[in-house]
C-alpha cells in the first residue's frame, strides 16, 4: 500500500517547511529502514513542500499508523523537530489518492503558482537520490516514473504548461510595480546553481542589463564567465550589496547570506572611500535611496533584520505565496482530467499486478498437469503430436475466461475473492514473488 505524509504551503507555515528541509541525514533511508513493515521511501522536498511517499507492506494490519510512525520518527531524527511540533501542519494520503496527488503534484497544479515547471524536475531528482540511496522500491519507481509521464501529459494536452509561470518570474513581476526601468539597474545575483541561472534568464527576459554575481561557494567566476557577468569576489561582496539597486539570492546555504551587518559593511567602505577620494576623480558610485532584495532561498537566505534597513523592501518566499495571482493561473479542467486519468490508470495496472500471483499459480497447477497428460499420451502412441496439440488448445481456452475474470475483479477491488476461490477449488497457496529491480525495468524516468 502506498502512504503520502504532505506538508506543503497549504498547510504549514514556511518556518517550518525550511527547517524540514535542511536535514543532518536523507531522512529517506530511516523511513525505510524504520520496520520490516515499510518496503522503500521517496521524499520530496522543494521550497514549499515536504512530501514522504512510503511503500508499505499490504497486508500489515494498521500499516499507515506504521507509516506515518515511521515517518515522523525520521523527520526528529533528522531535522529534530519532533512529532508533536507537526501536528496539524500535515495530512496523510493512501491508497489510490496517493498517485492522483503526486501526479497533480510533478505537474504544477499544487504549486504557489500554479503550473510552474520547477517541480517536475525535482519529483525527478527525489527518485534518483532514493535509488542511490538504496530507499526506493518497485512500487515507488513505477510511481514517479508514471508522475513524469503524467506531468508531460498535461505540458502537451493542456493549457496549463504555457500559462504556468516559476517563482523566480513571479518574484520579478512582483517587483515590476517598484522599477522604472530595468535597464538601470544595479543588480547582484546570490548563487550560481542552476535556479540562478533561471533567474538570471528571467532578469535579461525584463531589460537588466548591469548584473552581477557572487558564490558563498565560490564558484562565481566560473559562472560569470559562462553566462557573459561580472563575478564579485568575496571581498568585495558587502560594499557590492550596498551599491545594488536589486538583490537576488537563490542558494542552497544552510546560513544566512546576506544581513544587515552585510550591508552595514559595505556602506562604511564606501563612506572610508568617499572621505579619502578626490570629490571629482574616482568616487564611487552613490548607494541607492532605495533597494529591493529578493530572497528564493529555502531555508532563507537573507536574515530578516535586511528588511529593518532604511530604503529597503524584502520580497521573501512567504510574500511571493501571499502575492501569486492564482486566479489567473488556476489548472483547467483539462488539466486535472489528465491527472485524474493517469491516477486511474495507475490503479487499474496496479490492481492487475495485484493478481499476478494467483494467475502465475492457477496456470503453473494447469500447466503442470496438462505436461502429465501429454507425458502419459505420448507413452501411449501419441507419435504424430495432435493429442498433444488438443490438449494444449484446450488448456488455454479453459483458462482464459478465470484469467480475464482475475483481472475484472482486481479492477473492481475484489482481487481477494479470486485467491479465495484458487484456496478453496485447488487448494493454491499464494505468496508475493519478490519484485524486480527498479532500476532494471525499461523506462525508468
Amino acid at each position: 500500500m502506498l502512504l503520502c505524509v504532505s506538508a506543503s504551503h497549504k498547510t504549514a507555515p514556511f518556518e517550518l517547511l525550511e527547517r524540514l528541509s535542511v536535514p543532518a541525514t536523507p531522512i529517506a533511508p530511516l523511513i525505510a529502514s524504520h520496520s520490516e513493515c515499510v518496503q522503500g521511501a521517496v521524499v520530496v522536498a522543494t521550497c514549499n513542500r515536504f512530501e514522504a511517499y512510503v511503500d508499505m507492506d499490504e497486508p500489515v494490519t494498521a500499516s499507515s499508523a506504521i507509516g506515518l510512525e515511521a515517518t515522523l520518527a525520521a523527520i526528529e531524527a533528522a531535522t529534530g523537530v519532533p512529532a508533536g511540533e507537526l501536528d496539524g501542519s500535515y495530512r496523510v494520503l493512501s491508497g489510490d489518492a496517493v498517485a492522483e496527488h503526486l501526479f497533480a503534484v510533478a505537474s504544477g497544479l499544487e504549486s504557489v503558482v500554479v503550473g510552474e515547471g520547477e517541480i517536475a524536475g525535482q519529483v525527478r531528482r527525489a527518485l534518483i537520490e532514493s535509488r542511490h540511496l538504496g530507499s526506493t522500491s518497485g512500487e515507488l519507481e513505477r510511481l514517479f516514473q508514471r508522475a513524469s509521464e503524467a506531468q508531460r501529459g498535461v505540458k502537451n494536452a493542456t493549457a496549463l504548461g504555457r500559462a504556468g509561470r516559476s517563482l523566480v518570474r513571479l518574484a520579478l513581476d512582483l517587483a515590476d510595480s517598484r522599477i522604472t526601468d530595468w535597464s538601470r539597474l544595479r543588480v547582484l545575483l546570490v548563487g550560481t546553481g542552476s535556479y540562478a541561472a533561471a533567474t538570471l534568464a528571467a532578469l535579461r527576459d525584463h531589460g537588466a542589463e548591469d548584473i552581477s554575481v557572487h558564490s558563498p561557494s565560490g564558484r562565481a567566476t566560473r559562472f560569470a564567465a559562462k553566462h557573459g557577468i561580472r563575478a564579485v569576489a568575496p571581498e568585495r561582496y558587502p560594499s557590492a550589496a550596498a551599491h545594488a539597486d536589486l538583490i537576488i539570492t537563490c542558494t542552497t546555504a544552510e546560513h544566512h547570506v546576506l544581513s544587515a551587518s552585510t550591508l552595514a559593511a559595505g556602506r562604511g567602505a564606501f563612506d572610508t572611500a568617499l572621505e579619502s577620494a578626490p570629490a571629482a576623480a574616482g568616487c564611487p558610485v552613490s548607494i541607492p535611496d532605495r533597494r529591493l532584495v529578493i530572497d528564493l532561498g529555502l531555508p532563507r537566505n537573507v536574515d530578516p533584520d535586511v528588511a529593518t534597513v532604511p530604503g529597503i523592501t524584502l520580497l521573501d518566499l512567504e510574500t511571493v505565496r501571499l502575492h501569486a495571482p492564482l486566479e489567473e493561473l488556476q489548472a483547467t479542467d483539462a488539466a486535472r482530467e489528465v491527472v485524474r486519468d493517469a491516477a486511474r490508470r495507475f490503479a487499474t495496472v496496479g490492481e492487475r499486478k495485484s493478481v499476478t500471483p494467483g494467475v502465475v499459480a492457477l496456470r503453473t497447477h494447469v500447466f503442470g498437469l496438462l505436461e502429465s497428460e501429454i507425458a502419459r499420451a505420448k507413452a501411449r502412441g501419441d507419435e504424430d503430436g495432435r493429442t498433444e496439440h488438443a490438449l494444449r488448445h484446450l488448456v488455454g481456452v479453459l483458462l482464459h475466461t478465470p484469467t480475464a475474470r482475475a483481472h475484472e475483479l482486481a479492477e473492481e477491488g475484489h482481487a481477494d475473492e479470486y485467491f479465495a476461490a484458487l484456496s478453496t477449488l485447488y487448494g493454491l497457496e499464494i505468496t508475493e514473488p519478490e519484485a524486480p529491480d527498479a532500476a532494471a525495468e525499461p523506462g525508468v524516468a
